[in-house]
């Protein structure tokens, strides 16, 4: 058990957990938006526009869904981009999940976990940085 624990308290033990969850958060994270990418935002723009919003507001979810997590999976501006991911997904939780907050999925889960992960790892990811593990090296402002 000595061994174990040595391993997960080693000198890179923690860049290699700022990569792991990077990893995760980002690759889970790109598909959302890529499929706003391709798919178009003109959904979200629409249901903006009906509460009243500017529409263009609702393309900005392909920065925040694709552009944000492919930074954080590279590790680069990894703070910036988790402050982004995150603000993106408060916005969805506002907009969209309001009712779903004290709800349960079909599976008997947390009908917004996955949205929840991704808006506290953004946070997450913007207080722990990057790490040596990434484009950056953990070195910029806002890495």
């Amino acid at each position: 058990m000595k061994k174990v624990a040595q391993i997960f308290s080693g000198p890179h033990a923690e860049d290699i957990g700022k990569f792991l969850i990077r990893l995760i958060l980002g690759f889970g994270m790109v598909f959302h938006g890529y499929s706003k990418l391709t798919g178009g935002a003109s959904g979200i723009a629409g249901m903006l526009e009906g509460m009243g919003i500017p529409g263009f507001i609702g393309y900005g979810v392909v920065v925040g869904e694709f552009v944000a997590p492919l930074l954080i999976l590279v590790g680069y501006k990894s703070k910036l981009a988790g402050l982004v991911m995150s603000s993106t997904m408060l916005v969805a939780l506002l907009l969209v999940h309001t009712g779903d907050i004290f709800s349960l999925n079909d599976h008997g889960g947390w009908a917004i976990e996955l949205l929840a992960l991704y808006l506290v790892g953004g946070i997450g990811v913007a207080f722990l940085g990057s790490g040596q593990y990434s484009l950056s090296k953990g070195k910029g402002d806002w890495d």
